[in-house]
């Protein structure tokens, strides 16, 4: 690629909430996690935690990529899973899916009673409308076919959000929530405090190291087989590799599957392989 087309990667200081990195710092303190489930899932939650036998975020720069999933549970026995998506991705039904059971496998232990089972969330939040029908909110459950009325008690919940909503359902504090994850200015207090992390993650210097070293990973991996094709710059080629690794990480797709999601040579996902499970 002409070294002259290429889109920089962004600047650490112009990094926003929703871009994946800020997202997964943000997202580590109970402080600002625990009012953006609130908003989200219109309860009240006495307290948040952080797992030890989980990653709950994993931001790296070594051979195995990234992973940005938010892992928490509450007082009463829930776990939710968060994960910010930028990048239009058709497959995210089986990724919830393939989340679901990843979050079944690792909260019962080898022999445990299925009753122990812990109610849980998988929430997707998405920058444009997966199913194109114009809801800020589209929520999944277990019901039978032939009576709606009757759930099956799984005590499992999959919710998709879209900042791009145009319909009028969701509460003023979820919209004004979504419209600055959307990139409008923040307008309540719980933006703005949302704002205030956000620049405080700018000044702060080991946040700057990681990113930087992470950039630098990424630059590296685009050497090794992502610039040929990409002729929206070097920007592009991060998001696609991103994109590349989750569909690796889920484990749902071939390396010929995500090539063709993804436009993107089989030997490039190869390559990427390689270096996720090295």
């Amino acid at each position: 690629m002409d070294e002259n087309k290429r889109i920089t990667v962004k600047n650490f200081e112009e990094l926003e909430f929703r871009d994946d990195f800020m997202f997964g710092v943000i997202m580590r303190t109970p402080k600002y996690c625990k009012p953006f489930l609130e908003t989200i899932l219109g309860i009240k939650i006495s307290d948040i935690t952080y797992p030890k036998t989980q990653e709950t975020i994993d931001i790296t720069a070594n051979a195995k990529g990234v992973r940005l999933d938010v892992y928490v549970e509450d007082e009463r026995n829930t776990v939710y899973n968060i994960e910010m998506q930028v990048t239009v991705n058709k497959n995210l039904p089986k990724r919830s899916r393939y989340y679901q059971g990843m979050i079944d496998l690792n909260v019962l232990e080898k022999g445990e009673d299925y009753k122990n089972l812990k109610r849980s969330f998988v929430i997707f939040i998405c920058t444009f409308d997966l199913f194109s029908k114009g809801r800020h909110i589209y929520t999944f459950e277990n019901r039978c076919i032939q009576d709606y009325e009757i759930g099956l008690g799984d005590e499992t919940t999959k919710i998709i959000l879209n900042t791009k909503g145009t319909m009028d359902d969701v509460t003023p504090e979820m919209k004004r929530l979504l419209d600055y994850i959307d990139g409008q200015a923040a307008s309540d207090d719980f933006t703005k405090e949302l704002e205030t992390a956000v620049k405080s993650v700018r000044k702060n210097e080991k946040w700057r190291l990681d990113y930087m070293t992470l950039e630098m990973r990424y630059k590296e991996l685009l050497e090794q087989g992502f610039e040929e094709g990409l002729e929206q710059g070097l920007e592009q080629g991060i998001e696609k590799m991103q994109a590349a690794i989750k569909m690796l990480k889920a484990g749902d797709l071939s390396a010929e599957e995500i090539s063709k999601h993804l436009d993107l040579t089989v030997e490039q996902v190869l390559e990427l392989k390689k270096e996720i499970v090295q």
